[in-house]
């Protein structure tokens, strides 16, 4: 069998890791010289602890062990099983964190209560004010802006996968079928187009309603910390956005004590993940509005550094680097991923939202087995 996928992203070139496993050739194509969107400006994490229950968890939990499994193989992806600690400071934050520790998925998640004490030995670096944390064992991480160019190093040396950069793909001329702007038609038995954030051109033209949005976030990334940072950190904020802690507990953190104004105008949470080279990549911030902000604020970032530097207890690194990043959501937040056919021979597959990174192995492998790769 011969698979077309179109897009350089992390969802794509898993798309192409699949069909190669399982024995097939693959051309894969992207407008840009690399993948320039979400996949490479994100966190990196392999993100198990929010999720909602039900296929999104199992999506995540089974992209987790995939995210291992390939790790293994090719190393250069720097995956590595950290997990991750969310520091309370307050009761309310600390009942939240309780209340995950009841649901029935938690032991799945890898959840555990810890106290300040405790959370210092699983992570030194937190030499902060905080009262106790949430460790959830089975968060992992990998390194995002250098995973695409390893897997596809790796996909190379089987001699079945071409990559071919710099041509964007304008119309389906027929079954299984594509046109680049070089005027090149590349014909397969399936072709995925694995497009990320870009809905408009042949994607707009295939599905006029398509049910996905995009959204903005701003990230920042240190100089290296000095120290290793052993886990991923959240603050209490991510209770408030990630759909795994919704209670009773979370209602009446969300009545009884209110984001900082900043945090609650950009819609804000702490992710922070220590990179290989010891520099800390640190959000995020929310828009759904469009159309988008061409620039990024400085409030957010300032917002952000108070909250590293009092769990960190000591300043944070000189800022080396910040960017914004769009990528793509269903609108009905529940669906993991919009995966459709739009011709014969033809899959659409975007929208997973913050998940893409996290889920995206587990994805690629449903649509190979839903297309019998």
């Amino acid at each position: 069998m011969r698979v077309i996928v179109v897009g350089g992203g992390v969802v794509g070139t898993m798309h192409a890791w699949q069909a190669v496993q399982r024995g097939h050739e693959v051309v894969q194509i992207e407008r840009e010289a690399e993948a320039r969107g979400a996949s490479l400006r994100n966190f990196g994490q392999i993100w198990v602890s929010g999720r909602a229950g039900g296929e999104e968890l199992d999506t995540a939990l089974r992209a987790r062990e995939l995210w291992e499994r390939i790790g293994a193989e090719v190393p250069g992806l720097g995956f590595r099983a950290n997990g991750s600690l969310t520091p309370v400071r307050t009761d309310r934050e600390y009942a939240v964190a309780e209340a995950a520790l009841a649901r029935p998925d938690a032991a799945a998640r890898g959840y555990k209560l810890v106290t300040a004490e405790e959370a210092r030995q699983i992570n030194p670096a937190l030499r902060g004010a905080f009262e106790a944390a949430l460790w959830c064992e089975r968060d992992a991480a990998v390194e995002p802006r250098t995973a695409q160019l390893h897997l596809r190093e790796a996909l190379r040396a089987t001699g079945r996968y071409t990559f071919l950069p710099g041509r964007e793909v304008r119309e389906v001329t027929g079954p299984g079928a594509v046109r680049d702007d070089h005027g090149d038609v590349h014909r397969g038995d399936a072709v995925v187009l694995a497009t990320g954030a870009w809905l408009s051109g042949l994607v707009r033209e295939l599905v006029p309603d398509l049910p996905v949005r995009r959204v903005r976030l701003q990230m920042m990334q240190t100089a290296p910390l000095g120290e290793r940072l052993t886990t991923s950190v959240a603050d209490a904020d991510s209770f408030r956005y990630y759909p795994a802690y919704k209670s009773p507990a979370l209602d009446a953190l969300n009545a009884g004590q209110d984001q900082a104004p900043v945090a609650a105008a950009h819609k804000m949470q702490l992710l922070m993940v220590q990179r290989q080279d010891g520099g800390l990549t640190i959000g995020d911030t929310h828009e759904y509005e469009h159309p988008f902000a061409f620039d990024t604020l400085e409030d957010p970032y300032e917002h952000l550094t108070g909250v590293v530097e009092g769990f960190l207890g000591r300043p944070l690194p000189r800022i080396q680097r910040r960017w914004a990043g769009v990528y793509a959501q269903c609108t009905d937040t529940t669906r993991v991923v919009h995966r459709q056919q739009v011709a014969d021979g033809v899959w659409l597959v975007t929208g997973p939202g913050g998940r893409g990174m996290t889920c995206s192995p587990a994805i690629a492998e449903t649509t190979a087995n839903e297309l019998g790769w």
